[in-house]
This record gives C-alpha cells, sequence and structure tokens, in this order.
C-alpha cells in the first residue's frame, strides 16, 4: 500500500486542549446568546462538578441557557426530535454540549433538527433514511468532552439509532462542524475504568482503521501513529487510575487527533460492523463491541497480506521496536486489551446468537456500506459473517 501525497483538509474548529481549559469558556466568543445545554441522562455531569462549572462559566459569560439531559447512550432518534424541539421552544440560538460521544453525536442531529422541517430520517444517507439535503444550516455548536473515545468534538457526524427500522447510522454534513471544541483532561477524571478501557479503544481503532484505509495519506498516517503510540502507552495507566492526569491528557490526545485523522481519510468496515451489533443490542457499548470483534476483523486483512507495511508500523508504534511482521500487530493488540482488563468481553453476555452472523454483516452493509470502501481489500457480506463468527464468544 503507497501512503498517499494528496490531501484536503478543512476544520473550523477551535479546539482548547489541555487540563484547566474549562475555565477559559467564559473568555471566548459564543456563536449565540442562548444556549441548548445538552448533557446525557445519567448523573456523571453533575456529580463530578462538571455542569456546575459550566453553568458557571456561562453565567460569567453572560449567556442564557435551558439544559436538556435525555440524551442516553447510541441516542435514539425520537430523542433527537424531542431536543430539537426542545431548542425552538426555549428559543436557543446554539447548542453547548457538555459530555462524551452520545452527547457530542446527538448535538450534531439535534442542531440540523431544530433549523429543518420534518423528520431526522428524511436526511439520513443510508439504510432507510431518504437521503434529502438539509434546507437551512443548523444551529452553531459548541463542545466540552468529558471521555476520551469518539473524537465527535471536533467532527460533524452523529451515529443515531433507529429501534423502529433496527439501524444505527452516521448523520452529518460539514456545515454542522462545530465552532469550538474544549477538551479538558481534568473532566475525565471520573469515567469508571471499564469506560475508560472502552472509549480508550474506540480511539485507538478509530487511528487504526485510518493506517490500513486505502485512503491513507502522508498527514493522516503521521496523525494516526502519534495517537496509537500515546493510546497505548498510556491507556492502561487511565484504566488503573483515573487520576493519573498525564494517562488521562495523553489518551484524550489520541482521541482528539482521531477526530482529525478520520477527516483526512476515513474509518473503515470495523465500525460498520459494531454499529450493526448495537442496533440490534442496543445495551452494547460502542467501545465493547469493537473490542469484541478487532482481533478477527484485523486478522483478516492480515491474512490476505492487504497491508502488511502498515500493520507493521502500528506495532512498532505499539511498543514492539522490532516488528518485522503484520502479525506482531495482533500480539501488541491482545498484550493492550489483557493490560486494560477487556480481553475477555463475549457477545454472549450481551444477548448475541451465533445464527446472527450474517444478520449484522448486511446490517452492516446497509447502514454503513462506504466504510467498507475503505477496506484495504474486498470484504464480503460472507467474510464479514465470519469474522463475526471466529469472534463470538
Amino acid at each position: 500500500m503507497n501512503t498517499r501525497m494528496n490531501f484536503s483538509f478543512y476544520n473550523p474548529t477551535r479546539i482548547l486542549f489541555g487540563a484547566g481549559e474549562l475555565n477559559t469558556l467564559y473568555k471566548q466568543t459564543m456563536p449565540g446568546k442562548k444556549a441548548l445545554l445538552l448533557i446525557s441522562n445519567g448523573k456523571s455531569t453533575k456529580v463530578n462538578g462538571s455542569l456546575d462549572r459550566t453553568i458557571e462559566q456561562l453565567e460569567k459569560a453572560g449567556i442564557e441557557y435551558a439544559i436538556f439531559d435525555k440524551i442516553m447512550e447510541n441516542p435514539y432518534k425520537s430523542v433527537v426530535m424531542e431536543g430539537a424541539a426542545f431548542a425552538k421552544e426555549n428559543t436557543c440560538d446554539f447548542i453547548l454540549a457538555l459530555g462524551g460521544g452520545a452527547v457530542l453525536d446527538a448535538s450534531v442531529a439535534i442542531a440540523a433538527m431544530a433549523t429543518n422541517p420534518g423528520d431526522l430520517w428524511d436526511y439520513v444517507f443510508g439504510g432507510t433514511g431518504k437521503a434529502m439535503p438539509l434546507k437551512n444550516l443548523g444551529l452553531p455548536i459548541v463542545t466540552i468532552a468529558t471521555t476520551s473515545g469518539t473524537g465527535s468534538e471536533i467532527n460533524c457526524w452523529g451515529v443515531i439509532s433507529n429501534p423502529d427500522t433496527n439501524e444505527k447510522i452516521g448523520f452529518g454534513a460539514p456545515e454542522l462542524t462545530p465552532v469550538l471544541a474544549i477538551v479538558d483532561p481534568e473532566l475525565m477524571r471520573t469515567v469508571p475504568a471499564k469506560y475508560t478501557a472502552y472509549q480508550g479503544f474506540d480511539a485507538l481503532f478509530h487511528n487504526t482503521e485510518v493506517m490500513i484505509s486505502n485512503g491513507v495519506n502522508i498527514l493522516s498516517e503521521a496523525i494516526a501513529l502519534s495517537a496509537i503510540e500515546n493510546i497505548t502507552k498510556y491507556l492502561p495507566r487511565a484504566v488503573r487510575d483515573g487520576n493519573d492526569m498525564e494517562a488521562r491528557e495523553r489518551v484524550a490526545y489520541g482521541s482528539t487527533m482521531a477526530g482529525i485523522s478520520m477527516q483526512l481519510t476515513s474509518t473503515t468496515a470495523e465500525h460498520s460492523m459494531e454499529h450493526s451489533m448495537s442496533a440490534y443490542h442496543h445495551n452494547l457499548p460502542h467501545g465493547a463491541g469493537l473490542i469484541m470483534i478487532s482481533k478477527a476483523f484485523y486478522e483478516f486483512f492480515i491474512e490476505r497480506h492487504a497491508c502488511d507495511e502498515q500493520f507493521i508500523k502500528m506495532a512498532k508504534a505499539m511498543g514492539i521496536e522490532n516488528a518485522d511482521k503484520p502479525e506482531d500487530f495482533i500480539t501488541a493488540l491482545v498484550k493492550l486489551q489483557e493490560d486494560c482488563g477487556v480481553a475477555d468481553l463475549k457477545m454472549s453476555d450481551y444477548g448475541f446468537k451465533k445464527e446472527e452472523s450474517m444478520t449484522l454483516a448486511r446490517g452492516a452493509r446497509s447502514m454503513q456500506g462506504g466504510l467498507f470502501l475503505a477496506n484495504p481489500c474486498e470484504m464480503t457480506d460472507e467474510d464479514c459473517a465470519g469474522i463475526f463468527d471466529k469472534s463470538y464468544r
């Protein structure tokens, strides 16, 4: 695989990265006068103080706000539509999303539907979506990340679930890219160890998928390798001790860099496959699903010698300095999963049956077939089902 020299990159998001950056929010130019303050339906932002701190910053800046606190893991289309209606009812003119991947993803869809007619699925490309273009610009978005996983704080895409159709599909448009993102690792101290691991592996796989994508270029590769190195070295420490700020900062860096590397290239079918998994089993955390299928997924390409050199580069970034064969990447991957306590995850624990493999494979292609085009070699539905079979425990 030849690394491309050509690339196209534009991101209008101003990124404020580092411990303590939330304290500077009041100094920033806001894109409106009243925020839809978007948070999850859980307790984390309230318990860890990040919500109070954010409100303090908004009040210091003279910004009004209305809180919408109904976003769940793998957010539903119905909640997106409810949030959009809430924004209109409260005359909010921008969104401030405070949370992890689900909240950040939902902010993109709510921003669009607060200013556009109809239903979200009218504008979704793929599956049963009607693929209509947005008629109006969405509300501007400010993001404050409280986890390290998705990179959604700086991109224009969100993945939304439609339980009526068993679909989980990415939605977005360039004009929905956040205008400001704050990535403050201090806000991540209280993320439980298990979710620190799940989210960290999501960030890792964003970068490893970029590395094997047939669209990888000189810039996306450099960024992805830097992120892979930092996540591999520091994620086990962050899992062991959430108050290890050096580890939190390095993992957060790897996650935010994934937001950039994904824009420069693309993820691959690994993400399509997991989105199908959690579309059919809504209680499955995204990162956990990715971990379950990761070994078999990457072995598929290694067995076909689709991009041997890329796997060797990643193995070296993951600490195997003398790596000289693609299988060394699998060795490093398994060790990292063991070091983070997630090597024993089982699909069966989340209600999966082995006979679902082809349904999941077809769902992956139906919902996000475009990501299969980024794979370094062809993967048929039968191949995809085989990876699910191989991963099943």
